[in-house]
């Protein structure tokens, strides 16, 4: 058996599953703390079936923390960026960051001499007496979390470890990111994503260690993994490594829940959550990449995150009738106290919802005055804004399957403009814990390589080999990896037939690895 949570702004949603049965669900509000709402989830999960904690196998989390810290600029280490790349001239890292966001990273940029072109050719040579001599200005600033991003990496990142091997010998305790193992080709989006995971280090083992203590509480032994933004899982200890990875892994895991409990592969999914909705596309199952760069708190990435579009609308939206305007105001975590139903004295979605007998929660009696045409008023600006986002998500003008999930869903009606079909599927309120649950491990790569002096098929297999050696780091067992997605894309505009090959490779939990892990 095992656990899937998914750790919103407004509630922690969790399943226990055993093969592809769901056995028991449970949505609790989520806790300030990082894990009231967590050991509560896996306490009542565990009471309704009468489990022996002995039994669980795994415990899959999706969590907000790491999004939230960028965004909400808390919990940030000081973190130093040291580019590889002169003497090409560029935009100087973190140039293009909001001001409060590099205040609170204490962020110091550095740039030395190195990188590569495209095709592996050197630009200039790694000189060791300069890294050496920055390493130390580094310490010296007390900065023990370092980014280290070289031109064209992900072609050769032989620069960026011996970088990264010489300034653990000046700071052994620092914490190093390099940027060709989290990022793809695009020099600054790749720098950003490094530096804003090196920042989270320190919140990564603080979060993941309350995780476990969470499990704990409850006596379960079992490894633990985190869910990432294409889809897929990674073992706790690889997550202290890559907190990054776990942006918009929610809508990840809403998408991937989705799939698995309506059979549906190409369809557009709607999580109404409590504080958001957002929206996305299943293509063969899993949620469409973001095709550009994605803003995260103000900085551009290149990550592998799911095209994901979001409204401020959840159960949780404030509501005026007069003006009729829903959110983007929300009252978060304390809907429980500040809603109608509950005692409060704000008008809220949920509210609404109870008025129109569409929810059973709370006090009813609170909502009578609520006359039937204000309400319907509501429900119907409500379905006008959803259908109008379905439209901007869609690829093309023909109707398409549109499957409804999320606890907030129940503001929707089943039929819906621009739809073939509205599904909304037995457990459609805890689909991203399902999503968390059923996931499996991942590995991707996404390199340029030049075709002059070997095969494409040479250059294919050399990808599918990095794809997998990622997905077995990250905890899959190698005897059952099976490769999902090969792009590959001829770069005309460089020379020496450059093509640009993404492979991404999936597997199941290594048992064996995974044991030993979690002792």
């Amino acid at each position: 058996m095992r656990i899937g949570i998914d750790v919103g702004g407004t509630n922690t949603d969790a399943v226990l599953m055993q093969g592809l049965s769901i056995l028991a669900e449970v949505k609790t509000a989520t806790t300030p703390d990082i894990t009231g709402g967590i050991t509560t989830a896996l306490q009542t999960l565990l009471a309704r079936v009468r489990t022996d904690p002995a039994q669980i196998t795994a415990v899959m989390i999706g969590t907000t923390h790491f999004t939230d810290a960028i965004i909400r600029r808390r919990g940030l280490m000081p973190t130093a960026a040291l580019r590889l790349g002169r003497p090409t001239k560029f935009l100087p890292p973190m140039v293009d960051w909001p001001s409060d966001l590099r205040q609170a990273i204490r962020g110091r940029a550095y740039q030395a001499q190195g990188g590569y072109e495209f095709d592996g050719r050197l630009i200039a040579p790694l000189d060791a007496a300069e890294i050496r001599d920055i390493a130390g200005r580094i310490r010296d600033e007390g900065i023990r979390s370092v980014a280290i991003s070289s031109v064209f990496s992900p072609v050769n990142a032989t620069m960026e470890q011996e970088a990264a091997a010489i300034i653990q010998e000046v700071i052994p305790e620092a914490a190093i990111t390099l940027s060709h193992e989290i990022g793809r080709i695009g020099l600054l989006e790749r720098e950003n994503a490094a530096i804003m995971n090196a920042c989270l280090r320190d919140l990564a083992r603080q979060i993941i260690a309350a995780f476990r203590q969470a499990m704990a509480e409850v006596r379960i032994q079992a490894p633990l993994y985190l869910t990432q933004n294409n889809g897929t899982l990674m073992g706790a200890d690889f997550g202290e490594r890559y907190p990054v990875l776990t942006f918009a892994s929610g809508p990840a895991n809403s998408m991937r829940g989705a799939a698995f409990l309506t059979g549906a592969r190409d369809a557009i999914v709607v999580d109404i959550g409590g504080t958001a909705t957002d929206l996305g596309l299943l293509v063969r199952g899993f949620p469409r990449e973001a095709p550009l760069a994605v803003e995260i708190g103000g900085v551009r990435t290149h990550l592998r995150m799911p095209d994901v579009l979001s409204l401020g609308l959840g159960g949780g939206s404030l509501v005026s009738l007069e003006p009729l305007r829903i959110g983007p105001q929300n009252v978060g975590r304390e809907l429980a106290t500040r809603s109608l139903v509950f005692g409060g004295t704000d008008l809220t979605a949920t509210d609404v919802a109870v008025a129109a007998g569409l929810a059973d929660i709370g006090q009813p009696s609170a909502v009578a005055g609520l006359s039937k045409q204000s309400v319907e008023r509501v429900l119907h600006e409500i379905q006008r804004l959803i259908a109008q986002a379905v439209e901007r998500m869609k690829t093309s003008a023909a109707p398409v399957p549109v499957i409804l999930v999320g606890g907030g869903s129940i503001l929707v009606r089943d039929r819906l403009s621009g739809a073939t079909e509205v599904i909304r599927p037995e457990y459609f309120a805890v689909a991203n814990a399902v999503g968390a649950a059923i996931a499996r491990i991942g590995g991707e790569v996404d390199r340029v390589f030049s075709l002059a002096h070997t095969s494409g098929e040479a250059a294919l297999q050399q990808a599918r080999e990095e794809a997998i050696a990622k997905a077995v780091a990250a905890g899959a067992d190698p005897r059952t990896i099976q490769v999902v997605d090969v792009e590959e894309i001829p770069l005309a505009y460089l020379p020496g037939s450059a093509t640009r090959i993404r492979v991404k490779v999936t597997g199941d939990m290594d048992q064996t690895h995974a044991t030993s892990s979690s002792r």
